[in-house]
């Protein structure tokens, strides 16, 4: 599999490597949780906004690592 070329990589799946990511292609694509009146279009971008707000404040906060190496004394 690391060996494939690139024209062949790009036929593989795979999954999201993120949050952020997963909640892009929900937004590109979730026709599939609408099939049968399952859910509305505006339940998904109420799910999509309530997790993007996980994903900044995942991004935007320091990992305790981060914090003992750079803020500590």
């Amino acid at each position: 599999l690391y060996d494939l070329p690139p024209e062949e990589l790009k036929e593989v799946p795979t999954v999201c490597g993120s949050l952020r990511e997963a909640l892009e292609s929900l937004a590109k694509d979730s026709d599939f949780l609408k099939r049968g009146d399952v859910f509305t279009d505006d339940q998904i971008a109420s799910y999509i906004e309530l997790k993007m707000e996980e994903v900044m404040r995942f991004e935007t906060t320091p990992h305790p690592v981060e914090f003992e190496m750079y803020y500590s004394a």
